[in-house]
């Protein structure tokens, strides 16, 4: 593939050599580069695809590092690692040791803040913007680029609510193309709908906009608000609104930056673009492009990656979608709630046979946990899946608003534990550690498929107050799965192996296979262990710890989350609270952000896969 300009530009001081006319076929190679990346190294797709021109006009108009350029979330930025001397090194990108899928400050000067969770880019920005003023730096500029989607997100609207006090010189680009991942809900989405449609609104504007541009940046503000129903948001805010503008027209959006880089103050620029913008698969089905896990055609979109040719166990996320449909048919009761990934976690199946009964309430994680919290106290079931690191936003509402009030809400953490390529800021580390300490709380975590079932089943059950069930990203380990559900006695752990006294292993959720691996290659070289599946991180079953723990000199807990506050340490409170002397070793995540790559590389630098559990165990036992 010919790269004549692409080629030439390893720093955004290449890409200002470029006259404005280049720039479209600049974009043409950019985009084009992207697609073929991708097709043969997964990872987000259509976001970047979205705003090539947009991420061109930036560098192209703004003296980045020095003026600061914030990407909300970080799936959109691939474009901007290709312009930022990282174009060769792209083919690394989500693997070990290679880029970040994520903007990342560690990684390079022009990722002004590490991203990766929803709705932070406006807070940081302000953040910036109010340092230069206070340091006298009045040369510098500061963008956020923030997705329609994301600013369904609390933060955001906290930002904004807070952006015009201080005075600060500062710039947000609504990068708007009516999607997050699935597409977007709630009132926003309509009200940025509104601005774009308004018949009179844009015939001024297409006619102030084929005049004189400059004009029309310096009048669309005033005219919107002559010509709306009602005032603008932003523009109520104090903020400057200008817009909505053409997010694919680059030397547009160059002329537009340029006038706007000398406008001082808060100031909003609303940019239109498609997501998956010259892909025409992903164009089409923007959720599905979203990311791409498997190798594809770049012309056609056909994967090239053929499927394994054996019966696979099901992903846990098609295990909770199908189960809650079962539950909620025969339970009235049962609602489904999460924030903006229906997709993502199963819901979706629900809210295709139920959407009375199912609640995408966009990016909001806190909003999510307290709704969920009115729907309980009201009489209602509601199951709350969030993803794992997205649930540390809620935290407080989990407490204050729930737990506290012993609410019976369900709460379902998928992507628990390592999730591979996305990394650091995705990795659902903390949820154990987090919540153990948390009071009147049920935490869960199955083995496999079947076991979910019996852990959703109990979980609805009306006796209970508040339950986390917490399950991995991706397939288990039981491909007939479809049993009938059975109610778990809260706090009771399985004896699936009973060995002789010489080791005991304690899992915790689905690494449990591996360790039943383990004690079948311990039983071969003469060591017979005995292996629990404790189900339960809280409550922890004691009266099973007190059958194994006098019995077993050594003990060794293995959990897929930090060790730090894990099952481990349950396990180890407990045993010193009743005086057991033991030589105990836990397995878990280290104290440290665990770094991008595949999920048995990562296991494996972790000390968490199958053949370094073996060689702890043969440790501990001398051998």
């Amino acid at each position: 593939m010919n790269q004549s300009l692409l080629s030439q530009i390893d720093s955004p001081k290449d890409l200002k050599k470029l006259s404005v006319d280049e720039l479209p076929a600049l974009c043409a190679e950019l985009r084009a580069f992207i697609i073929n990346q991708l097709s043969h190294g997964p990872g987000h797709f259509a976001a970047s695809l979205g705003v090539v021109e947009l991420t061109v006009a930036l560098h192209y108009v703004y003296d980045t590092p020095d003026d600061k350029l914030i990407w909300d979330v970080g799936h959109q930025a691939y474009g901007h690692k290709i312009l930022t001397g990282r174009r060769d090194q792209f083919y690394t990108n989500r693997k070990k040791g290679g880029l970040s899928g994520f903007p990342n400050i560690f990684e390079s000067e022009y990722d002004a803040f590490g991203t990766g969770h929803s709705s932070t880019s406006i807070s940081a920005a302000l953040g910036m913007a109010t340092a230069y003023r206070l340091a006298g730096e009045k040369n510098k500029h500061v963008v956020a680029v923030i997705g329609d989607g994301a600013m369904t997100g609390g933060e955001a609207f906290e930002a904004l609510n807070n952006m015009a006090t201080g005075g600060a010189d500062m710039l947000v680009i609504l990068n708007d193309n009516n999607m997050a991942i699935d597409q977007v809900t709630g009132s926003l989405s309509q009200y940025l709908l509104d601005i774009t449609t308004s018949k009179t609104y844009n015939k001024l504007r297409h006619h102030l906009g084929n005049s004189k541009r400059s004009l029309w940046t310096r009048l669309t503000s005033s005219l919107k608000n002559l010509i709306s129903h009602s005032s603008n948001m932003f523009e109520g805010l104090n903020i400057r609104y200008f817009g909505p503008a053409d997010g694919h027209d680059v030397r547009y959006l160059v002329s537009i930056l340029s006038d706007l880089k000398k406008i001082d103050g808060p100031k909003l620029l609303h940019v239109i673009t498609t997501k998956g913008k010259g892909f025409r698969a992903a164009e089409e089905n923007p959720t599905k492009w979203h990311a791409v896990g498997s190798r594809f055609d770049p012309e056609t979109g056909e994967p090239t990656d053929n499927g394994p040719s054996t019966p696979q166990p099901p992903r846990f996320q098609d295990v909770f979608g199908q189960t809650i449909v079962e539950l909620a048919r025969s339970n009235e009761k049962i609602v489904g709630i999460t924030p903006a990934m229906p997709s993502g976690c199963g819901l979706i199946t629900m809210m295709k046979e139920m959407p009375d009964r199912c609640f995408d309430v966009g990016i909001a994680e806190q909003h999510a946990v307290t709704f969920a919290a009115g729907m309980a106290i009201s009489g209602y079931v509601p199951f709350c899946n969030i993803y794992s690191t997205f649930a540390q936003r809620a935290f407080d509402q989990l407490i204050h608003d729930v737990a506290l009030q012993k609410l019976h809400v369900v709460f379902c953490f998928d992507r628990a534990g390592l999730v591979g390529p996305d990394g650091a800021t995705h990795h659902g580390a903390f949820d154990i550690s987090m919540l153990r300490p948390v009071p009147n709380l049920t935490i869960m975590s199955p083995m496999d498929e079947v076991e979910m079932r019996h852990m959703m089943y109990t979980a609805q059950m009306p006796e209970n107050e508040t339950i986390v069930i917490r399950y991995p990203r991706g397939r288990g380990s039981v491909i007939d799965w479809q049993k009938p559900m059975k109610k778990i006695e809260r706090g009771t752990a399985r004896l699936l192996r009973r060995g002789d006294g010489g080791i005991a292993l304690l899992s915790f959720g689905p690494i449990g296979t591996s360790v039943a691996h383990v004690a079948d290659r311990l039983q071969e070289v003469g060591i017979s262990a005995t292996h629990i599946d404790m189900r339960f991180a809280k409550p922890i079953d004691t009266h099973l710890l007190d059958e194994i723990l006098p019995t077993h000199h050594n003990v060794m807990s293995i959990e897929d989350g930090t060790k730090i506050g894990g099952i481990g340490s349950a396990v180890l409170e407990y045993a010193n609270e009743k005086g057991y002397k033991v030589n105990f070793t836990s397995i878990g995540l280290p104290d440290e952000f665990v770094a991008q790559g595949t999920i048995d590389e990562l296991y494996a630098d972790c000390g968490m896969d199958e053949e370094s559990i073996y060689r702890s165990a043969l440790s501990m036992m001398g051998k």
